[in-house]
């Protein structure tokens, strides 16, 4: 049975970077690792793609014939694949049982939280016998900015439920958060770093919220209030330059694929 996984978050991220590395990691380890570019924007990839929708549909030939910009040009794209979705099933029956597939997606953030696209992609996938598991990967950076970082949970959340996937969150470039940290474990960040990765008693953050936006105090309220009611977010950190950071993710991802039960 084939596994793969759906990786996926907001620009900037880490995406084509983590895929690049761990298909690296997983063909050390013996597997048969394959890479799906499935971001038309993409399409200059620091991997050897496996199968490309580029192939299939190209982002700056849908901006001129269509006369849409690059988020509306990417839009049409994805709901292109969605309409010709046995072009990629076809395409992935070239390939052995036992592959790995790595889905590279786009990051735009609409196509998670206003557009049906991606999960029915997502769920014509899962109905092909592969076992998928979500990897959402969300820059580091933002535990610095409180209004950011809640707002990265929030589309944590909303991927999380839209999607219905075994899901893992991750704060990835976590080696360059670490460097605010000084020899005594001291940063500057407003709390330590489990508090970001546990996502838990959000009402210490939402002090901070409120000298950032007092008029919004309600607002952060409920937000937080919603977040730690579902207490479905947590996060797991990525260094990509280092072996044991993705040994460490990638069991958190077998785990929720199954692969561990059943590879």
């Amino acid at each position: 049975m084939p596994f793969g996984q759906i990786v996926i978050g907001p620009p900037g991220a880490g995406k084509t970077t983590y895929c690049k590395g761990i298909h690296e990691f997983l063909t050390l380890l013996g597997r048969k690792p394959v890479i799906v570019n499935l971001d038309p924007a993409n399409d200059r990839v620091p991997y050897e793609c496996g199968i490309d929708i580029g192939d299939l549909v190209s982002l700056e030939s849908v901006m001129d014939d269509v006369d849409l910009g690059p988020n509306g040009g990417l839009v049409y794209c994805m709901e292109y694949l969605e309409k010709n979705i046995d072009w990629l099933y076809e395409k992935m029956k070239e390939f052995p049982p036992e592959t790995y597939f790595l889905y590279d997606c786009p990051g735009q953030v609409e196509l998670y939280t206003h557009s049906t696209c991606m999960s029915n992609i997502i769920s014509g996938l899962s109905s092909q016998n592969i076992r998928l598991a979500g990897v959402h990967l969300v820059d580091s950076h933002y535990c610095r900015d409180p209004t950011a970082y809640v707002s990265a949970v929030l589309l944590s959340l909303t991927t999380m439920m839209r999607l219905s996937l075994p899901h893992v969150n991750v704060l990835s470039k976590i080696d360059v958060l670490e460097k605010d940290f000084d020899a005594d474990g001291n940063s500057q960040l407003d709390f330590n770093l489990d508090f970001y990765k546990d996502v838990m008693d959000l009402q210490y953050l939402q002090q901070y919220l409120d000298t950032i936006a007092p008029s919004a105090a309600k607002l952060n309220k409920a937000l937080c209030e919603l977040i730690e009611d579902y207490s479905l977010v947590s996060f797991a950190t990525l260094n990509i330059q280092s072996k044991e950071s993705v040994a460490y993710l990638l069991k958190l991802i077998d785990k929720a694929s199954g692969y561990v039960y059943g590879a």
